[in-house]
């Protein structure tokens, strides 16, 4: 077939936004219980309700609580472990009153807990006592922050709730052992995140439900735990990053009368076998048998599934096509995970451990995507400020039905990845496939802060954020274009929420960029402040300094009070209703920017929250910003989209 000569960003690509909204899905939280698999779907065309799915051994799947029920926490904001299942009985979170619901098959969901101003996540059940423990945020004090518990609730009786463990500010992960005598849990306290110091302690359950006296197992102010786990045979297991890397370790049993084993590293490696715990119900392994773990870990941005042996520490591969594995539960001979590769969507996998037989339950898209319009992701270093390397993933222009006029280079968008505690993914991802598709190169930076390559490289963002993430960003951009792959006059930056703070830096404080896009971005660090909610309300405690001590920080590192810095059109994208990053810190740079003359867009979304669920504000965005980009960059698009108003074009 004869390619067509066109422009970058003029080539006519199948890979649309409505291709993306309407047949693409959000996939979380595993559960297995007895033979059956259950998950999560978020789905956009249903107004970005959320789901839990049964699947049943003979391949039927099933919709778990029915419309209007949307299976959400607001616990910490991001939620996560929004439900659980025993026995076939599922305890759900209900978004719209953060009510507990009991669903018993067969029946509609009815609620087992109050209606109150508390939010509830990371839910087990304790058979033997009846009762369900978890995590609680109570919202009843006006105008104080919230309180974190761990908390017991009777099944039969929601009503009788019992507060198990407080005083600290957070708290995750109640797990039980399996005999159902001891609890453990973490814990955590401002000015640290999970991922910056949390502390697992385990205590004895009494016969009447309470908690007997409890003790410190591990962590600290400067050691992350990360999924404390019991094995069959009540040994307990969890990661720790105390070597630098998150590996796995054991709490040997204790000799009698010396309290607490020692803790015994399992397998000691320069890889991550965690993850930073933005949401609750994260899992990287699971027990198999009592000697036998399956897990999941990174190296250079990549995750591999294996089998390590509790006894001998051996660790062994198990091949699979995936790079991005997540949410792994195990029972006997079996495995379940989400999974994806760079030519494959995240799918929610079973894999048979005896024979090797793998069974996709479901994909977040059932799109089949000809190959000749994939770019695949290429893990690339690059040199950085101080001698040190970055880390990214590129991806080349590619539409086998066209190519560029000789001697043009492609324009590039830089995306700059959230948290920024958290690290970018190599899977198969549409919303960067739009892009090169239509000719675009894309750099997907996982720059210092980011997880997945040790502690100390996620500790390159203490104190300099705004500074070291903007350097690998412009970097990773530079070394593009200093290796001849994109046209230095055309590369934009894009990212949302920490990563839409870091483009309007680099919008601001830098000159490489010729345009931007600012997804809920944060332009006012102190109003960030001011108001957001208690999960983050010390996190810049570490990244930036201490407030108001350090006002001056603060204030250097708002792009809002360097306007005079801009010279590049930029667009914005916001929710209304969100809490995390308010619309005000769009709206006030938007309007500085339409003052000063500079091309600006504004797009706001009422109804939608810390990132967009529903389907046709997806589309918007997505089209949104290449209009946009079409207009600064001046070429001509090859589908047309629904235009955004560009002040002062």
């Amino acid at each position: 077939m004869t390619q067509q000569v066109k422009p970058y960003g003029s080539w006519k690509s199948p890979i649309t936004s409505d291709l993306m909204v309407s047949e693409t899905i959000g996939l979380g939280q595993i559960a297995i219980d007895g033979e059956d698999v259950y998950w999560i779907e978020g789905r956009p065309a249903e107004a970005g309700r959320t789901v839990i799915v049964r699947s049943t051994p003979d391949g039927q799947t099933i919709d778990i609580a029915p419309p209007p029920f949307n299976v959400r926490t607001r616990v910490n904001e991001y939620g996560g472990g929004a439900y659980c299942v025993a026995d076939g009985i599922v305890y759900f979170s209900n978004f719209a009153d953060q009510r507990l619901y009991r669903l018993i098959p067969g029946s509609q969901p009815q609620p087992l807990t109050p209606e109150a101003k508390m939010s509830y996540a990371d839910a087990i059940i304790d058979r033997q006592r009846n009762r369900l423990y978890a995590v609680r945020e109570d919202h009843t004090g006006e105008g104080q922050e919230a309180v974190n518990t761990l908390v017991s609730i009777n099944l039969e009786n929601g009503e009788d709730v019992r507060v198990l463990v407080s005083g600290n500010d957070f708290y995750s992960s109640p797990r039980l052992k399996p005999d159902g005598s001891q609890l453990v849990w973490l814990t955590w306290n401002h000015p640290n995140m999970p991922w910056d110091g949390t502390e697992l302690w385990v205590a004895q359950i009494n016969p009447d439900g309470s908690l007997g006296e409890s003790q410190l197992v591990a962590g600290g102010a400067d050691e992350s735990i990360f999924q404390p786990e019991w094995s069959p045979d009540g040994i307990l297991h969890f990661v720790s990053d105390r070597s630098g890397w998150w590996n796995l370790y054991k709490k040997a049993p204790p000799v009698e009368g010396e309290g607490l084993g020692l803790t015994e590293p399992l397998c000691e490696m320069e890889a991550e076998f965690g993850l930073p715990q933005w949401i609750f119900g994260m899992s990287t392994y699971a027990f198999e048998s009592a000697n036998r773990i399956i897990c999941t870990y990174t190296q250079q941005g990549i995750w591999h599934l294996a089998s390590l042996d509790t006894t001998t520490g051996k660790l062994q591969q198990i091949e699979t096509p995936y790079t991005e594995i997540t949410s792994l539960k195990a029972v006997a001979g079996r495995v379940a995970f989400i999974a994806g590769s760079p030519t494959e969507f995240s799918s929610i996998v079973q894999l048979d451990l005896t024979t090797g037989q793998r069974s996709v339950l479901r994909r977040s898209s059932k799109l089949e995507i000809d190959t000749g319009y994939l770019s695949i992701a290429q893990p690339i270093e690059f040199p950085t400020e101080n001698g040190l390397t970055a880390y990214g993933f590129y991806y080349a222009p590619q539409n086998h039905d066209f190519m560029a006029p000789e001697g043009e280079l492609p324009p590039l968008v830089v995306k700059s990845h959230g948290g920024p505690t958290a690290a970018t993914s190599s899977q198969l991802n549409l919303r960067i496939q739009y892009w090169t598709s239509r000719g675009f190169a894309y750099l997907d930076v996982n720059y210092g802060g980011s997880t997945g390559y040790g502690r100390a490289y996620h500790q390159r963002l203490d104190g300099l954020w705004g500074v070291v993430d903007v350097d690998d960003c412009v970097n990773g951009a530079k070394y593009l274009s200093e290796k001849g792959l994109v046209d230095e006059n055309r590369m934009a930056i894009a990212g949302g929420s920490a990563g839409g703070y870091t483009t309007l830096c680099a919008l601001t404080f830098r000159d490489v960029f010729k345009a931007g896009a600012s997804y809920y971005g944060v332009s006012d660090l102190e109003a960030l402040l001011r108001d957001t909610h208690k999960f983050e309300s010390r996190y810049f405690d570490r990244l930036i300094g201490p407030y108001p001590e350090r006002q001056d920080i603060y204030h250097e590192r708002s792009p809002i009070h360097f306007t005079d810095k801009l010279s590049c059109p930029i667009i914005f994208f916001q929710g209304l209703e969100d809490k995390v990053v308010p619309p005000n810190q769009a709206e006030m740079m938007v309007d500085v920017l339409r003052s000063k003359g500079l091309p600006v867009a504004y797009v706001a979304f009422e109804g939608e929250q810390h990132g967009f669920r529903r389907a046709e504000n997806i589309k918007r965005v997505i089209d949104g910003e290449f209009y946009f980009y079409s207009r600064v960059f001046g070429f001509e698009l090859a589908h047309p989209v629904e235009p955004i108003a560009i002040a002062n074009l």
